[in-house]
């Protein structure tokens, strides 16, 4: 066992404040957490069994369940720094995916990079993920499009457990985008690369959940059900972009099928809203693309209230509409921007953000979660949306290890 004693503790324990604990004491055995509370409750402090070095004095600091990045796409070729520049000379974003730019560009760099180079370019941003507390990272295919490239992305993003201290998820994305090749024939792209690609990456064990795009600039809601009905035939979990630049449907779609969340939403309703609570689907608020879109619809954050949908918070890490690799930033942005409070935040981005995952004991310093934990030289969790440009992490504990 390990204890951590002279902290101030961050449940979350509960659904409406942060369940903080000054001078606790939080017990490990293994991966996982066996004792939180105040020190003078703890039964393990003078213990036989426990050595002095399986004890650390956290010198108060703040002590918060590890950081979740529940929607990434981190492993992807090249960028897309002249298209920032066009979009900032008044090129939209329909306008530049309609003229072969936006996915399609990054397509083109991905399906020339090899695998090395795909978790090379990938553990760049990644480590800048890690440096503020991340323990679990989402990570999407969707920039290959072809069935080769989108399990080679999905192998990529898999290689990187084997490299850093980080749990990663895998979702497959086929359904993100036409390419060039299949421009104009999206049914065919859909029976003849997105559901092979699945079959291919699933039997490689390569897929943790399905996830699609639904927009005008990419799937209707009817070429979206065919993935679905797919993934549900193998088992796997579904999520969905949508309601990002129009009102198609896509979230109603997406809670029809129990999805683990539903991502984006700048243009879902108070309909909507109703439709993923009563599904348990997780709703998922990207700032970084909001922001770098400069879009001014804002997600139905009161209606996500009123209905108890549970709201995560993601970076969004894409070469395009949120080059963001900042959670923390991320977090400041949700407060200034959609206006939530930093307690929704921060649940937003801890257990909000696991059950995103389907990863439900994860999140909280709860007996029998995740041992996953930040360290923060700060003195209260607001401060984690409040600052900008600050990082205040002193250590992260994995799986139960320093």
């Amino acid at each position: 066992m390990k204890i951590i004693h002279n902290a101030t503790l961050v449940t979350l324990q509960s659904d409406d404040d942060y369940g903080m604990i000054a001078d606790g004491v939080l017990v490990i055995n293994d991966h996982h957490i066996e004792w939180v509370g105040r020190r003078q409750d703890c039964p393990y402090l003078n213990s036989d069994a426990v050595q002095s070095n399986d004890s650390f004095d956290a010198n108060g600091a703040l002590i918060t369940p590890a950081l979740i990045d529940c929607h990434t796409h981190i492993v992807h070729g090249g960028d897309r720094a002249i298209e920032f520049e066009m979009r900032l000379n008044g090129a939209g974003y329909e306008e530049l995916a309609r003229a072969g730019g936006g996915i399609n560009s990054t397509v083109r760099a991905t399906r020339a990079a090899t695998i090395d180079e795909l978790i090379s370019s990938a553990l760049i941003r990644l480590d800048h993920l890690i440096a503020e507390g991340v323990s679990i990272v989402e990570i999407k295919s969707g920039y290959g499009l072809d069935i080769d490239t989108e399990c080679r992305m999905l192998e990529a993003a898999r290689a990187l457990t084997a490299l850093r201290d980080i749990t990663v998820t895998t979702t497959f994305l086929g359904a993100h985008a036409l390419p060039d090749e299949y421009r104009d024939k999206p049914d065919e792209y859909i029976d003849q690369v997105v559901i092979p690609a699945l079959d291919a990456a699933h039997a490689k064990g390569l897929v943790d959940a399905v996830d699609g795009f639904c927009e005008g600039i990419a799937f209707t809601p009817q070429q979206i059900m065919r993935v679905f009905d797919k993934a549900k035939s193998l088992g796997l979990p579904v999520k969905l972009h949508a309601e990002q630049l129009s009102h198609l449907g896509g979230t109603k779609l997406a809670a029809s099928y129990n999805a683990i969340s539903v991502d984006h939403l700048e243009y879902a309703n108070a309909d909507d809203a109703q439709a993923m609570a009563k599904a348990g689907s997780v709703a998922v608020l990207l700032p970084g693309a909001f922001y770098t879109l400069r879009e001014t619809q804002v997600p139905p954050i009161d209606a996500f209230r009123k209905y108890q949908v549970p709201m995560a918070v993601s970076t969004d890490c894409n070469p395009g509409s949120s080059p963001l690799t900042s959670l923390l930033l991320a977090m400041n942005m949700s407060a200034t921007m959609f206006r939530m409070t930093p307690e929704e935040i921060l649940r937003g981005v801890t257990h909000h953000a696991a059950h995103a995952l389907g990863m439900a004991n994860h999140g909280r310093l709860v007996k029998g979660y995740a041992a996953d934990l930040a360290w923060w030289d700060i003195t209260h969790p607001a401060e984690l949306s409040y600052r900008i440009g600050y990082n205040p992490l002193i250590r992260r504990v994995i799986r139960g290890q320093l």
